[in-house]
């Protein structure tokens, strides 16, 4: 696969300067030739148990132990694999961290792309592939980092739990809902985690770069609703239809209008941002949040999924003959529920469907949240003001979710924390799950740059 990778292990070439700490030449270039090679490793989850990440488990395992890191490679079923490895702190009285990071795919199109989706081309300074930001950019980063500490000889302040994960994309049933169930004495004493989605640069105005960093994510809530009725021929009139009960409640779901609710960390995310926009952001303001959001400019739509539960329709199932009345229909829902909205959500769920269709959860996974006055979060903070001055770090909700739901369940308080510093117009959000996803080359850089200097601790210690 090399010969597609820029150069990893360039020779003489100048180290930067001392101020960023343990990130030498060669770490950036091994985080363009990591990210690249990943990329080219076809690991596409298509659900329902289809999936095949150890090639990509064993690349990484093998870059660990060239760094004489000790991984565990761990299948949970033939070809989901996961790998674990445990770095030892400076200081064993301190709390763990874990960082963690999925290594499969969502499926991708080659016709639709501009470049083959598993290629890992390299390309005017950016990388081209499905991965590309969802997340191999984020595993790359973090071997880059632990690679650079094994050449230097540093060490990080606390013990680190790196976990490279399988089955983020579907259930994640194979990867982290196998390693905390199966695995949990791997990752003790570890009270936080970072993993993707935050920390990249959101240009909101010409002169107002900002860094969302994630303190909380929705519940997921994936629906299977079943209406039942009367078959029949399906030229006769029929009054207990059960693909008319089944659209009728569709139709009830995606128009009902769901309420506000402001959770801990959306409120600290509307004041941060209103601050920023010279905005009121008082009681008054929040009991009205769709005219704060719209006072908050291109900003706001890093607020706006996040301030109610929600559910949409997606998959329709019914029938096998046009001139034949099924006595069923089914059809499926994404749903999300916010931090304390999930009995909300069930009612509302039982309301819309009515008598004729019965509902369950196909899938349910917990919402999060995690305080935004902790040190780890200052230390985010700190870490990219650092590289980036101009930054402004402001806390978030996801509006989806990742695998900190499943490591939750061992007490473990997740925080979304991928940095990536993007140039203006490169559209973050459009690429994940999107046509030509990519990273530039320079946001891989700034990462490393401030993964090193968040997981050594030196931000908390600034």
């Amino acid at each position: 696969m090399a010969e597609q990778s820029v150069e990893a292990f360039p020779g003489q070439r100048e180290s930067l300067p001392p101020e960023d700490g343990t990130v030498d030449a060669q770490a950036l270039d091994e985080v363009v030739t990591f990210t690249s090679d990943l990329i080219r490793i076809d690991t596409t989850n298509r659900g329902g148990g289809e999936g095949n990440e150890r090639p990509a488990a064993e690349y990484v395992a093998e870059r660990l132990s060239d760094a004489g890191i000790e991984p565990l490679l761990l299948e949970s079923a033939p070809g989901r694999a996961n790998v674990v490895a445990r770095i030892p702190g400076a200081d064993p009285s301190l709390p763990a961290l874990l960082v963690h990071g999925h290594l499969d795919v969502v499926p991708a199109e080659a016709a639709d792309w501009s470049v083959h989706p598993f290629s890992g081309e390299i390309r005017d300074g950016v990388i081209w592939g499905r991965g590309a930001i969802d997340m191999k950019n984020m595993d790359a980063m973090v071997l880059a980092t632990v690679r650079a500490w094994a050449r230097s000889g540093q060490r990080p302040e606390r013990d680190l739990v790196l976990a490279f994960t399988a089955d983020e994309e579907d259930s994640a049933a194979y990867g982290s809902g196998f390693l905390a169930k199966e695995h949990a004495d791997l990752f003790e004493g570890c009270t936080e985690g970072i993993s993707e989605s935050g920390a990249y640069t959101f240009h909101a105005r010409d002169d107002l770069r900002i860094y969302p960093v994630a303190a909380g994510e929705r519940g997921t809530a994936w629906l299977k609703l079943t209406a039942t009725g009367k078959a029949g021929h399906g030229s006769k009139v029929n009054r207990d239809n059960a693909v008319s009960h089944l659209a009728a409640a569709i139709a009830r779901i995606g128009d009902h209008e769901w309420p506000v609710r402001i959770t801990a960390t959306v409120r600290a995310a509307l004041t941060e941002l209103a601050a920023l926009y010279g905005v009121p952001a008082d009681q008054a303001a929040l009991d009205d949040v769709d005219t704060l959001i719209g006072q908050l400019g291109a900003a706001g739509a890093l607020v706006q999924p996040i301030v109610r539960n929600s559910a949409n329709p997606t998959m329709l199932q019914a029938g096998y003959k046009v001139n034949v009345i099924p006595g069923t229909a089914t059809a499926f829902v994404d749903g999300r529920m916010l931090p304390g909205g999930e009995e909300e959500f069930a009612a509302t769920m039982d309301a819309l469907t009515g008598p004729h269709v019965e509902w369950e959860f196909h899938h349910r996974e917990v919402p999060l949240e995690a305080p935004v006055d902790s040190a780890s979060f200052a230390a985010m903070r700190e870490a990219l003001e650092h590289f980036d001055p101009q930054a402004h770090v402001v806390p978030f909700c996801m509006s989806g979710g990742t695998d900190a739901k499943q490591f939750s369940r061992l007490g473990i308080v997740g925080y979304g924390f991928s940095p990536l510093k993007l140039p203006p117009g490169f559209d973050y959000h459009a690429l994940f799950h999107g046509v030509d996803e990519r990273v530039p080359v320079d946001a891989l850089h700034f990462g490393v740059r401030v993964l090193d200097r968040f997981l050594r601790g030196t931000a908390a210690r600034s």
